[in-house]
């Protein structure tokens, strides 16, 4: 029996994709935007260390909760449809974030900016996965699509180095709506497509996927913060119990919102946990960097922004370099080479000082760049093609969930400890007041402080606390490269594909 080759792409597909890019770049750019934009927030709205990284981390946390629902309602209602619901959502969020009074209104905005990017991300998956049939274009496709998200990544400290050096905080998300208004008008040469037997709606299953994520997540976040009571405790066991609850009904029913038979594969399963631990060690450094480059090394947000762009540039190549290196070398050592890369980098972060020169952490940045570009193209791609057509909105989902699920852990963990070892270390001189004294709860207070005190205790304030910031990127890197390492020998140990796999 001969079997049919299916269809190549031709230019309407790949029309579509550059069209998927606009997404893509959007919600990567907007995850990693806010990071650099923290000095100008702090000195704006005042915020407390908690409520900083509350607005940092609220939008990927809920992106990442609901992309399981997100994806299935693709499958079920229609991709295209869900992506541009997911566009017109988004543009009002950011709208209310640019003009946000306050930080709790900042939180806000973020939290609904995660609702609607959880509608946008799994549309653009599924619907490249029904574009492309044929492997190899699809792997190309795919390797151009996670470029796109490891490069946005890295570009969101250029978009928001450019702007806040010539506008106000806001800008960084007010830039979102004319990219939006592009693909709105763009999305007609995307086909629509949808799960032609989708069963019926399970809305206790949608509560349960959102009862697992959202308290196991806010529990790591308040551990990770030194909040070891009752109310984390409390937390985890609900995200268990309503984990457990969640897998037995997706086990006994015929059309379940995830079907947990993709997780039958080794390679979806080391895939899945390779995403979440390589984005969650980028994004802790992300963190680090935006603060590093500007308040301990004096440098302006655009100089910052620019100083990262050999990492932007390194993850792309590695992305797409990742396409030829897959025909001649086995994909699980590609993936595990790409994760030492990050571990690499860390290490060289560890070497940071007050005084070190800013290519340091350009090297750094860019090993652990390059290695992301790599390990994610090819993982992606893993969960893509191991899910039929009609599941291509979970297989997405279950991907950028590791995405944005990896993301929100390492800015809580990482940046948790960072904040901690800060405060335990930071020697305060002697005569500041009470606000002053909480206003240098956080780095760029501190920097804000030492601007209205008298020269010799500004001074005295700003190089303690530099130092006190020097020690925790020490001791955070060392984490994130133990974080890297990690991910490799999970890749190594699990990801065994059987013939048919590889």
């Amino acid at each position: 029996m001969t079997t049919t080759a299916p269809p190549l792409a031709g230019r309407r597909e790949w029309l579509g994709l550059a069209v998927l890019m606009l997404p893509v770049l959007l919600i990567s750019v907007d995850g990693t935007v806010l990071t650099f934009a923290v000095p100008s927030i702090t000195r704006a709205l005042a915020p407390t260390g908690t409520e900083l990284l509350w607005a940092v981390d609220i939008y990927p946390l809920l992106l990442a909760g609901l992309l399981v629902t997100a994806g299935s309602l693709g499958d079920r209602f229609g991709r295209r449809r869900l992506l541009l619901v997911g566009a017109v959502g988004f543009g009002a969020a950011s709208v209310l974030a640019a003009y946000a009074p306050g930080v709790h209104w900042l939180i806000a905005a973020r939290a609904l900016q995660g609702v609607f990017g959880a509608a946008l991300m799994p549309s653009t998956l599924a619907l490249l996965r029904n574009l492309f049939l044929d492997q190899q274009q699809r792997r190309l496709a795919v390797a151009i699509w996670a470029s796109g998200f490891a490069g946005g990544a890295a570009l969101g400290p250029v978009v928001g180095g450019a702007l806040l050096e010539r506008f106000w905080w806001g800008s960084v998300f007010l830039v979102n709506v004319p990219v939006l208004l592009v693909l709105l008008g763009a999305a007609r040469v995307l086909p629509e497509s949808r799960d032609p037997a989708p069963g019926r709606a399970d809305v206790v299953s949608v509560v349960l996927s959102l009862a697992t994520v959202l308290p196991l997540v806010w529990a790591v976040k308040a551990v990770a913060a030194g909040d070891a009571g009752p109310l984390p405790a409390a937390a985890t066991a609900l995200g268990l119990v309503a984990g457990t609850a969640f897998v037995r009904r997706q086990l006994i029913r015929p059309d379940p919102l995830l079907d947990l038979r993709l997780f039958r594969s080794r390679v979806v399963t080391a895939a899945i946990g390779a995403n979440l631990l390589t984005i969650a060690a980028m994004s802790g450094l992300l963190l680090l960097a935006s603060q590093y480059l500007q308040l301990v090394l004096g440098r302006s947000p655009m100089e910052a922004g620019l100083l990262l762009v050999p990492g932007l540039v390194a993850s792309v190549l590695a992305g797409l370099a990742a396409v030829p290196l897959a025909r001649r070398f086995p994909v699980r050592g590609l993936v595990v080479t790409g994760l030492l890369l990050g571990a690499a980098g860390y290490v060289v972060a560890t070497r940071l000082g007050s005084g070190s020169p800013a290519a340091l952490l350009v090297l750094a940045f860019t090993l652990v760049a390059a290695g992301a570009g790599l390990a994610e193209t090819l993982t992606n791609d893993a969960i893509l093609t191991a899910a039929p057509a009609e599941r291509a909105g979970q297989a997405s989902a279950i991907s950028e969930t590791a995405y944005e699920l990896g993301t929100g852990l390492g800015v809580a963990v990482l940046g948790s400890v960072l904040g901690a070892v800060y405060t335990t270390r930071l020697v305060l001189p002697a005569g500041l007041d009470a606000p002053d004294r909480a206003a240098a709860d956080t780095l760029g207070g501190a920097v804000d402080v030492a601007g209205r005190l008298p020269a010799e205790t500004a001074a005295a304030l700003e190089a303690g606390a530099r130092e006190a910031f020097s020690a925790g990127v020490d001791l955070t890197a060392g984490i994130g490269a133990c974080v890297a390492l990690a991910a490799a020998v999970l890749v190594a140990v699990v990801w065994r594909a059987p013939r048919a796999e590889a």
